[in-house]
């Protein structure tokens, strides 16, 4: 038998095979959470596959999701897949205007928020209006660790669809929009399809070695690529079972990991570093993990070895992208073949480093790591010549980061020719808070650069240029931070703001960021 080429072949196959084997488990932080077997899963998808339908949503729709972990939230993802529609997560972390631009742009048509994220939600919305945007959306109320199917309202226009007609989706249609922060600021949106997430969530089983009787502690956010694909999808795709988390949380981690009997984790540098801080597990049971996996951020070597000195479990470090439906590298399940400090061999695809005129380099030669393989984005949504610039003209999604595969193959980052700020696995744009920066009165200039930080990978430093006049000297710090806070929220204001007579630029204008971070005499 052919394996599953889209979420809805997969969930109706593992359905069909293991109909009584819990899937689902919902940890809360107080008592034990309720369980969703496969086969429950399989009957809540033909639910909201009628819901769906008889809402006025047709295939290729999207529907998008603002809420935390949880049951509901992991079956609504999966539903609108089930049904032949695109699943768009939001990001939690998003402020009003950003969540109002994401919204307008993924012409998302419903919109699943929960009481939590419901005034956000609505502040965008608003904003919209005042822009004189008029497209109608439905808005769906419901929780995370709701367990019966929410109601959902007609659509103000609904298409001609006949209700009583399932459309299973192909492997190439679209099943996932995920928007991810460029270098320009305004975010973008992936565009993954059934193949790309079937394939990574077998890669990640092969990789891993998983098997029907290993269970995951998902603490990432599902509206991460990684949380999604890696603690959601992989653990479908061979029949394992997942333990949802609301939220990370380093008092609860090492409980939740051993009285649910977890056989792997999850996790990125930030949260190494946290358990790293964090209480013993003392009397707690973790013999039956097998391995941590890090992912999205590169894992400090001193932290890496700690943390296996510490809690006597091996470290599997990873490394993936939106673009790529998460990890395209991965260090063996082996530990003696591991490498420290390396993001590891490719993983169900091709990688290679190209010098700046597209020419392969050789082993220990630094270069851009391109990639190619099934997992690999079909490009981005309305964005055709972001696209085009994403792929070599022979076809490799470029990463922008920049590094070197040794003579056995591993490959090593060193840099990113992208200027992303990664802090705790989150992609951060820097021109989007140069811009609120900007918007200070006191403020002539700005630009934003990540530096290292022991807890996030990266940490957010701002230098800013004052504006002169009228007698005032440079901003008081602790304004610029409220500033900051109001305009970008407490994730994305900068931890330091340095003050500076002018910032470096080359001939063509552009703020040369790597001097700001090694400026040289």
């Amino acid at each position: 038998m052919s394996a599953p080429t889209t979420i809805r072949a997969l969930i109706e196959a593992r359905a069909a095979h293991y109909p009584d084997k819990p899937f689902l488990l919902g940890a809360p932080e107080e008592g034990a959470g309720a369980t969703l077997t496969l086969g429950a899963l399989l009957e809540r998808c033909r639910a909201l596959d009628i819901r769906f339908r008889e809402a006025g949503l047709a295939p290729g729709d999207v529907v998008s999701v603002l809420m935390g972990n949880g049951i509901q939230t992991a079956t609504l993802l999966l539903g609108a897949m089930y049904s032949g529609l695109i699943a768009h997560p939001l990001n939690l972390l998003c402020q009003p205007s950003q969540l109002a631009y994401i919204v307008e742009h993924s012409d998302t048509r419903m919109i699943f928020a929960s009481t939590q994220t419901a005034g956000p939600l609505a502040a965008a919305l608003a904003a919209l209006r005042e822009q004189g945007v008029t497209r109608d959306i439905a808005l769906v109320l419901t929780e995370p660790e709701a367990f019966a199917l929410p109601v959902l309202p007609a659509l103000p226009a609904p298409r001609t669809i006949a209700a009583a007609t399932p459309c299973a989706p192909a492997c190439d249609d679209i099943a996932l929009l995920m928007y991810t922060s460029g270098t320009t600021g305004a975010p973008k949106g992936v565009l993954l399809s059934h193949a790309n997430l079937c394939a990574n969530a077998r890669n990640i089983s092969l990789e891993h070695r998983l098997a029907a009787d290993d269970r995951v502690l998902a603490s990432l956010p599902l509206y991460h690529i990684n949380g999604l694909v890696v603690t959601l999808l992989a653990p479908l795709w061979h029949a394992g079972s997942v333990v949802l988390t609301p939220r990370f949380s380093a008092g609860t981690f090492w409980r939740d990991a051993a009285g649910y009997g977890c056989t792997w984790i999850n996790v990125v540098p930030t949260i190494v570093a946290y358990l790293l801080n964090g209480d013993e597990p003392r009397g707690l049971d973790l013999s039956a993990l097998k391995f941590c996996r890090s992912a999205s951020a590169a894992l400090p070597g001193d932290h890496h070895r700690a943390f296996e000195a510490r809690f006597g479990i091996g470290v599997i470090e990873t490394m993936g992208m939106t673009e790529t439906a998460a990890p395209v590298f991965s260090n063996p399940y082996d530990a003696s073949r591991r490498r420290i400090g390396s993001v590891g061999l490719p993983s169900g695809g091709e990688a290679r480093v190209i010098d700046r005129d597209g020419r392969e380099c050789g082993p220990n030669e630094y270069g851009e790591i391109v990639l190619r393989g099934e997992q690999v984005m079909r490009g981005y949504y309305k964005r055709r010549e972001d696209t085009a610039k994403a792929f070599t003209a022979d076809g490799w999604l470029r990463t922008g980061d920049l590094g070197y595969r040794d003579d056995e193959g591993y490959f090593y980052i060193n840099g990113r020719s992208k200027e992303l700020i990664i802090k705790g696995g989150e992609n951060i744009a820097p021109r989007e808070i140069d811009e609120a920066l900007l918007r200070h009165p006191g403020v002539l200039d700005a630009a934003t650069v990540g530096v290292p930080d022991p807890a996030y990978g990266q940490e957010i430093v701002a230098f800013v240029v004052p504006r002169e006049g009228e007698g005032q000297g440079a901003p008081d710090p602790a304004d610029l931070r409220e500033h900051c806070l109001r305009e970008l929220g407490r994730y994305k204001t900068p931890r330091e703001f340095r003050f500076v007579s002018e910032l470096p630029r080359g001939p063509s204008g552009k703020v040369q960021r790597l001097k700001l971070v090694t400026p040289t005499g």
